[in-house]
Protein backbone atom coordinates (compact mmCIF):
# COMPACT_ATOMS: atom_id res chain seq x y z
CA UNK A 1 0.00 0.00 0.00
CA UNK A 2 1.71 3.43 -1.48
CA UNK A 3 1.65 6.02 1.37
CA UNK A 4 0.34 9.75 0.48
CA UNK A 5 1.32 12.76 2.62
CA UNK A 6 -1.59 15.46 1.95
CA UNK A 7 -0.71 18.82 2.80
CA UNK A 8 -3.49 20.70 3.81
CA UNK A 9 -5.19 17.36 4.06
CA UNK A 10 -8.47 18.78 6.20
CA UNK A 11 -9.09 21.76 3.81
CA UNK A 12 -12.36 21.43 1.45
CA UNK A 13 -10.28 19.40 -1.48
CA UNK A 14 -7.88 17.85 0.89
CA UNK A 15 -10.96 16.16 3.07
CA UNK A 16 -12.63 14.81 -0.06
CA UNK A 17 -9.39 14.04 -1.47
CA UNK A 18 -8.31 11.71 1.19
CA UNK A 19 -11.34 9.79 1.40
CA UNK A 20 -11.12 9.12 -2.55
CA UNK A 21 -7.34 8.26 -1.59
CA UNK A 22 -9.17 5.37 0.84
CA UNK A 23 -11.28 4.26 -1.15
CA UNK A 24 -8.28 3.71 -3.55
CA UNK A 25 -6.03 1.74 -1.48
CA UNK A 26 -3.22 4.52 -0.55
CA UNK A 27 -2.38 5.55 2.77
CA UNK A 28 -2.90 9.20 3.31
CA UNK A 29 -1.13 10.88 6.34
CA UNK A 30 -2.87 14.17 6.62
CA UNK A 31 -0.70 17.62 7.36
CA UNK A 32 -2.90 20.55 8.71
CA UNK A 33 -2.24 23.31 10.75
CA UNK A 34 -6.31 24.24 11.00
CA UNK A 35 -6.31 27.58 9.83
CA UNK A 36 -9.16 27.37 7.68
CA UNK A 37 -10.59 24.33 8.80
CA UNK A 38 -11.77 22.33 12.05
CA UNK A 39 -10.48 19.59 13.58
CA UNK A 40 -13.84 17.51 13.27
CA UNK A 41 -13.15 17.15 9.67
CA UNK A 42 -11.08 14.38 10.75
CA UNK A 43 -13.68 12.74 12.28
CA UNK A 44 -15.94 12.72 9.44
CA UNK A 45 -13.06 11.73 6.73
CA UNK A 46 -12.77 8.46 9.14
CA UNK A 47 -16.86 8.04 10.05
CA UNK A 48 -16.88 7.73 5.83
CA UNK A 49 -14.21 5.79 5.14
CA UNK A 50 -14.11 3.38 8.57
CA UNK A 51 -10.89 3.90 8.63
CA UNK A 52 -7.96 5.51 11.56
CA UNK A 53 -6.26 8.70 9.90
CA UNK A 54 -2.75 9.86 10.79
CA UNK A 55 -2.88 13.47 11.62
CA UNK A 56 -0.34 15.77 12.38
CA UNK A 57 -1.04 19.35 12.84
CA UNK A 58 1.95 21.30 11.32
CA UNK A 59 2.32 24.21 9.23
CA UNK A 60 4.21 23.18 5.89
CA UNK A 61 6.60 26.24 6.48
CA UNK A 62 7.67 25.21 9.45
CA UNK A 63 10.55 22.93 8.27
CA UNK A 64 11.91 20.89 11.24
CA UNK A 65 7.67 20.29 11.84
CA UNK A 66 7.60 18.61 8.61
CA UNK A 67 10.50 17.08 8.16
CA UNK A 68 9.68 15.05 11.35
CA UNK A 69 6.71 13.38 9.52
CA UNK A 70 9.03 12.32 6.82
CA UNK A 71 11.02 10.78 9.48
CA UNK A 72 8.61 8.84 11.07
CA UNK A 73 6.88 7.58 7.87
CA UNK A 74 8.18 5.90 4.58
CA UNK A 75 6.26 8.40 1.86
CA UNK A 76 5.50 7.65 -1.72
CA UNK A 77 4.17 10.26 -2.74
CA UNK A 78 3.18 14.30 -1.89
CA UNK A 79 -0.20 16.16 -2.68
CA UNK A 80 0.06 19.36 -2.06
CA UNK A 81 -3.10 21.40 -1.28
CA UNK A 82 -2.21 23.74 1.40
CA UNK A 83 -2.13 27.52 0.18
CA UNK A 84 -4.47 30.17 1.21
CA UNK A 85 -7.09 30.26 -1.57
CA UNK A 86 -8.84 33.60 -1.82
CA UNK A 87 -8.91 36.18 -4.66
CA UNK A 88 -10.16 38.90 -2.85
CA UNK A 89 -8.03 38.75 0.36
CA UNK A 90 -4.69 38.27 -1.76
CA UNK A 91 -5.47 41.47 -3.13
CA UNK A 92 -5.85 43.03 0.39
CA UNK A 93 -2.95 41.03 1.75
CA UNK A 94 -0.17 40.10 -1.08
CA UNK A 95 2.17 39.45 1.61
CA UNK A 96 0.49 37.14 3.39
CA UNK A 97 -0.13 34.92 0.62
CA UNK A 98 3.41 35.35 -0.88
CA UNK A 99 5.18 34.03 2.44
CA UNK A 100 2.44 30.92 2.77
CA UNK A 101 1.67 29.63 -0.91
CA UNK A 102 5.49 30.07 -2.12
CA UNK A 103 7.44 29.72 1.26
CA UNK A 104 5.22 26.54 1.96
CA UNK A 105 6.12 24.90 -0.95
CA UNK A 106 9.88 25.71 -1.25
CA UNK A 107 9.69 24.22 2.78
CA UNK A 108 8.07 21.25 1.28
CA UNK A 109 10.42 20.98 -2.28
CA UNK A 110 13.84 21.12 0.67
CA UNK A 111 12.45 18.55 2.48
CA UNK A 112 11.27 16.55 -0.49
CA UNK A 113 15.05 16.95 -1.77
CA UNK A 114 16.38 15.90 1.25
CA UNK A 115 14.40 12.97 1.59
CA UNK A 116 14.53 11.46 -2.02
CA UNK A 117 11.36 11.61 -2.40
CA UNK A 118 10.19 13.00 -6.23
CA UNK A 119 6.19 12.66 -6.55
CA UNK A 120 3.99 15.19 -6.15
CA UNK A 121 0.48 16.81 -7.36
CA UNK A 122 -0.10 19.90 -6.78
CA UNK A 123 -2.96 22.22 -6.39
CA UNK A 124 -3.02 24.66 -9.24
CA UNK A 125 -5.57 26.74 -10.44
CA UNK A 126 -7.15 27.85 -13.74
CA UNK A 127 -5.85 31.42 -11.92
CA UNK A 128 -2.78 30.73 -13.83
CA UNK A 129 -4.18 31.83 -17.34
CA UNK A 130 -5.09 34.88 -15.81
CA UNK A 131 -8.16 37.35 -18.06
CA UNK A 132 -7.71 34.34 -21.55
CA UNK A 133 -8.47 35.86 -24.94
CA UNK A 134 -10.60 32.97 -25.08
CA UNK A 135 -12.69 30.44 -23.53
CA UNK A 136 -12.42 27.50 -23.01
CA UNK A 137 -8.73 27.47 -22.58
CA UNK A 138 -6.30 24.50 -22.60
CA UNK A 139 -2.78 23.67 -21.26
CA UNK A 140 -1.29 25.23 -24.44
CA UNK A 141 -3.37 28.55 -23.98
CA UNK A 142 -0.87 31.56 -23.13
CA UNK A 143 0.06 32.63 -19.26
CA UNK A 144 -1.48 35.72 -18.57
CA UNK A 145 -0.06 38.25 -16.49
CA UNK A 146 -2.44 36.94 -12.75
CA UNK A 147 -5.01 38.89 -11.72
CA UNK A 148 -4.59 38.55 -8.41
CA UNK A 149 -1.96 37.68 -5.75
CA UNK A 150 -3.12 34.06 -5.25
CA UNK A 151 -2.68 33.45 -8.72
CA UNK A 152 0.56 34.87 -9.10
CA UNK A 153 1.27 32.56 -6.66
CA UNK A 154 0.04 29.62 -8.77
CA UNK A 155 1.79 30.72 -11.43
CA UNK A 156 5.51 31.15 -9.38
CA UNK A 157 4.78 27.67 -7.89
CA UNK A 158 4.49 26.17 -10.89
CA UNK A 159 7.27 27.88 -12.12
CA UNK A 160 9.00 26.64 -8.93
CA UNK A 161 8.59 22.88 -9.97
CA UNK A 162 9.30 23.26 -13.41
CA UNK A 163 12.91 24.31 -12.42
CA UNK A 164 13.00 21.34 -9.90
CA UNK A 165 15.05 18.64 -12.52
CA UNK A 166 14.67 16.13 -9.39
CA UNK A 167 11.19 15.99 -9.39
CA UNK A 168 8.23 13.85 -11.09
CA UNK A 169 5.16 16.32 -10.82
CA UNK A 170 1.83 16.83 -12.24
CA UNK A 171 0.23 20.18 -11.90
CA UNK A 172 -3.83 20.03 -11.65
CA UNK A 173 -5.41 23.50 -12.47
CA UNK A 174 -8.85 23.66 -10.95
CA UNK A 175 -11.50 25.48 -12.28
CA UNK A 176 -14.22 25.93 -9.83
CA UNK A 177 -15.20 23.23 -6.99
CA UNK A 178 -18.54 23.41 -5.56
CA UNK A 179 -20.92 20.82 -3.87
CA UNK A 180 -20.25 18.35 -0.49
CA UNK A 181 -19.56 14.49 -0.16
CA UNK A 182 -23.12 12.49 -1.03
CA UNK A 183 -22.90 11.49 2.85
CA UNK A 184 -22.86 15.46 3.72
CA UNK A 185 -20.28 14.69 6.49
CA UNK A 186 -17.68 16.84 4.62
CA UNK A 187 -18.04 19.65 2.10
CA UNK A 188 -17.00 23.34 2.28
CA UNK A 189 -16.86 25.01 5.79
CA UNK A 190 -14.65 28.08 5.72
CA UNK A 191 -13.96 29.70 8.90
CA UNK A 192 -15.40 33.36 9.34
CA UNK A 193 -17.19 35.15 6.02
CA UNK A 194 -17.03 33.25 2.63
CA UNK A 195 -14.67 34.12 -0.25
CA UNK A 196 -16.57 31.76 -2.60
CA UNK A 197 -19.48 31.95 -3.90
CA UNK A 198 -21.58 28.51 -3.12
CA UNK A 199 -20.70 28.46 1.01
CA UNK A 200 -22.24 31.90 0.68
CA UNK A 201 -25.17 31.13 -1.36
CA UNK A 202 -25.93 28.55 1.40
CA UNK A 203 -25.57 30.34 4.55
CA UNK A 204 -28.05 32.82 2.82
CA UNK A 205 -30.55 30.49 2.42
CA UNK A 206 -29.99 28.87 6.09
CA UNK A 207 -29.96 32.90 7.19
CA UNK A 208 -26.66 32.99 8.61
CA UNK A 209 -25.94 35.59 6.18
CA UNK A 210 -28.53 38.15 5.23
CA UNK A 211 -28.03 38.52 2.13
CA UNK A 212 -25.82 37.37 -1.13
CA UNK A 213 -23.48 39.91 -2.79
CA UNK A 214 -23.01 39.56 -6.62
CA UNK A 215 -19.76 41.29 -7.69
CA UNK A 216 -20.79 43.01 -11.03
CA UNK A 217 -23.37 42.71 -13.48
CA UNK A 218 -22.43 44.26 -16.59
CA UNK A 219 -19.31 42.14 -17.85
CA UNK A 220 -19.31 40.84 -21.51
CA UNK A 221 -21.83 37.91 -20.26
CA UNK A 222 -25.68 36.81 -21.40
CA UNK A 223 -26.73 37.93 -17.94
CA UNK A 224 -23.57 40.57 -17.08
CA UNK A 225 -22.33 38.37 -14.15
CA UNK A 226 -18.57 36.64 -14.55
CA UNK A 227 -18.90 32.74 -15.96
CA UNK A 228 -17.09 29.97 -14.28
CA UNK A 229 -16.55 26.16 -14.86
CA UNK A 230 -17.82 24.86 -11.56
CA UNK A 231 -16.82 20.95 -10.42
CA UNK A 232 -18.48 18.56 -8.36
CA UNK A 233 -15.16 18.73 -5.63
CA UNK A 234 -15.76 14.47 -5.35
CA UNK A 235 -14.74 14.61 -9.41
CA UNK A 236 -12.23 16.63 -8.76
CA UNK A 237 -11.07 14.90 -5.84
CA UNK A 238 -10.61 11.50 -8.13
CA UNK A 239 -8.77 13.95 -10.57
CA UNK A 240 -5.92 13.54 -8.11
CA UNK A 241 -5.58 9.92 -7.74
CA UNK A 242 -5.67 9.68 -11.66
CA UNK A 243 -2.79 11.70 -11.47
CA UNK A 244 -0.91 9.60 -8.68
CA UNK A 245 -1.32 6.44 -11.11
CA UNK A 246 -0.34 8.95 -13.75
CA UNK A 247 3.06 9.41 -12.26
CA UNK A 248 3.43 5.93 -11.34
CA UNK A 249 3.70 5.15 -14.77
CA UNK A 250 5.82 7.61 -16.32
CA UNK A 251 9.72 8.36 -16.58
CA UNK A 252 11.60 10.36 -14.03
CA UNK A 253 11.92 14.05 -14.67
CA UNK A 254 8.47 14.54 -15.47
CA UNK A 255 6.58 18.13 -15.24
CA UNK A 256 2.68 17.81 -16.63
CA UNK A 257 -0.02 20.23 -16.09
CA UNK A 258 -3.88 19.48 -16.70
CA UNK A 259 -7.27 21.61 -16.45
CA UNK A 260 -9.87 19.92 -14.43
CA UNK A 261 -13.14 21.26 -15.49
CA UNK A 262 -16.24 20.03 -16.52
CA UNK A 263 -15.81 21.95 -19.99
CA UNK A 264 -18.97 24.22 -19.57
CA UNK A 265 -19.30 27.61 -18.56
CA UNK A 266 -22.06 29.15 -16.31
CA UNK A 267 -22.50 32.53 -14.91
CA UNK A 268 -22.81 33.69 -11.13
CA UNK A 269 -26.65 33.94 -11.77
CA UNK A 270 -26.88 30.59 -13.35
CA UNK A 271 -25.44 29.08 -10.42
CA UNK A 272 -27.61 31.55 -8.12
CA UNK A 273 -31.25 30.54 -10.64
CA UNK A 274 -30.15 26.63 -10.20
CA UNK A 275 -29.64 26.64 -6.66
CA UNK A 276 -33.51 28.57 -5.51
CA UNK A 277 -34.32 26.00 -8.76
CA UNK A 278 -33.53 22.61 -7.19
CA UNK A 279 -33.41 23.28 -3.63
CA UNK A 280 -36.88 25.41 -3.89
CA UNK A 281 -35.36 28.45 -2.37
CA UNK A 282 -36.12 32.13 -2.93
CA UNK A 283 -32.23 33.70 -2.51
CA UNK A 284 -31.83 37.55 -1.22
CA UNK A 285 -29.01 39.05 -3.02
CA UNK A 286 -28.00 42.27 -4.34
CA UNK A 287 -25.41 43.30 -7.28
CA UNK A 288 -22.32 45.05 -5.76
CA UNK A 289 -19.78 46.42 -7.64
CA UNK A 290 -17.21 44.40 -9.38
CA UNK A 291 -14.37 42.46 -7.06
CA UNK A 292 -10.43 43.45 -7.49
CA UNK A 293 -8.90 40.47 -9.65
CA UNK A 294 -11.90 38.65 -10.84
CA UNK A 295 -11.59 37.36 -14.18
CA UNK A 296 -14.54 38.08 -16.57
CA UNK A 297 -15.12 34.82 -17.78
CA UNK A 298 -13.29 31.44 -17.99
CA UNK A 299 -14.14 27.31 -18.39
CA UNK A 300 -11.82 24.51 -19.37
CA UNK A 301 -11.15 22.36 -22.32
CA UNK A 302 -10.82 19.18 -20.36
CA UNK A 303 -9.81 16.86 -22.98
CA UNK A 304 -6.21 16.56 -22.03
CA UNK A 305 -7.35 15.01 -18.20
CA UNK A 306 -9.82 13.06 -20.45
CA UNK A 307 -7.14 11.31 -22.68
CA UNK A 308 -3.71 11.19 -20.52
CA UNK A 309 -5.70 10.79 -17.01
CA UNK A 310 -8.45 8.59 -17.83
CA UNK A 311 -10.57 11.13 -15.75
CA UNK A 312 -13.77 12.56 -16.08
CA UNK A 313 -16.54 14.66 -14.50
CA UNK A 314 -19.26 12.48 -13.48
CA UNK A 315 -21.36 15.08 -11.11
CA UNK A 316 -23.62 17.34 -12.75
CA UNK A 317 -24.67 21.23 -11.51
CA UNK A 318 -27.99 19.63 -10.10
CA UNK A 319 -25.46 17.67 -7.91
CA UNK A 320 -23.79 19.76 -6.92
CA UNK A 321 -26.23 22.42 -5.77
CA UNK A 322 -28.28 20.06 -4.33
CA UNK A 323 -25.28 18.21 -2.13
CA UNK A 324 -24.16 21.90 -0.87
CA UNK A 325 -27.73 22.06 0.59
CA UNK A 326 -27.81 18.91 2.13
CA UNK A 327 -23.91 19.97 3.52
CA UNK A 328 -25.39 23.33 5.10
CA UNK A 329 -28.70 21.45 6.22
CA UNK A 330 -26.57 18.73 7.98
CA UNK A 331 -24.16 21.14 9.28
CA UNK A 332 -27.31 23.09 10.67
CA UNK A 333 -28.38 20.05 12.25
CA UNK A 334 -25.29 19.09 13.93
CA UNK A 335 -24.89 22.17 15.92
Amino acid sequence: MKTILVTGGLGYIGSHTVVELINSGYEPIIVDNLSNTSIDVLNRIEQISHKKCVFYQIDVCDKVALSSVFEKHIIDSIIHFAAFKAVGESVEQPLKYYQNNIGGLITLLEVMQEKGIKNIVFSSSCTVYGEPDSSPVNELSPIKKASSPYGNTKQIGEEILTDCGFLNCVALRYFNPIGAHSTALIGELPLGVPNNLMPYITQTAIGIREQLTVFGNDYNTPDGTCIRDYIHVVDLANAHVKALKFIETHPDNLFDVFNIGTGEGYTVLDIVNMFEKENNITLKYKIGPKRAGDVEKVWADNSKAKTQLQWQANHTLVDMVKSAWKWQLALQESK
